[in-house]
């Protein structure tokens, strides 16, 4: 008896690890594949997912997290404590709190600060320059994955986890399917005893 549940207890922990590690390889590759067709970060249900790749935003958002954006709509509308991605001048994006919002004629400006920085940063940013505001989504380390992945040798490592999660499918289905046919031939031996009995 304690030798059936044990081996019920095996055969539902393999069950349990296998779906998870076939999720978690699905979700990455969606991820990668999204952010490669997209030519950058990938976009779900309208929002972009971004990779924080610095600790300006700490603790609210650690560096290596992932977090989601919503581009789009008027780039005025944003008040004083508000959290935006905009492209620096040095073309790059950065994900800050707005500090204060400052009305130039008919320019919006708007003095951003990282939390975990001393100072607000240098230059404001016109509300031209805005791409999103981050919706509050974040999911921490995730990040580093995806930058690697988006990587010629990340791309290529991630082939051999997922070479092995697809041999030990194939090893578990085979063996299910064993199992099968091992019970389909006891039950054909134990009607065909019945049969010579009566």
């Amino acid at each position: 008896m304690s030798k059936l549940n044990k081996k019920k207890v095996l055969k539902w922990m393999n069950n349990i690890t296998t779906g998870i590690l076939f999720t978690v390889l699905i979700g990455m590759l969606v991820v990668v594949v999204m952010s490669k067709a997209s030519g950058g970060e990938p976009e779900i249900f309208g929002y972009q997912l971004k990779t924080v790749l610095s600790g300006s935003m700490e603790p609210g958002i650690k560096t290596g997290s992932i977090i989601a954006v919503k581009p789009g709509g008027d780039m005025t509308r944003f008040e004083k404590d508000d959290v935006i991605t905009f492209m620096a001048e040095d073309e790059k994006l950065i994900t800050h709190r707005i500090v204060e919002v400052v009305e130039s004629g008919d320019n919006t400006l708007y003095r951003t600060k990282g939390d975990n920085n001393n100072a607000p940063d240098m230059d404001p940013v016109l509300s031209e320059n805005v791409l999103a505001e981050y919706s509050g989504f974040t999911i921490p380390y995730v990040g580093y994955f995806v930058n690697f992945s988006q990587s010629k040798n990340g791309a290529f490592l991630l082939l051999i986890p997922g070479l092995i999660l697809l041999c030990y499918s194939g090893f578990v289905i085979w063996r299910a399917l064993s199992e099968l046919d091992i019970n389909n031939k006891k039950n054909k031996n134990s009607v065909k005893e019945n049969a010579e009995v009566s």
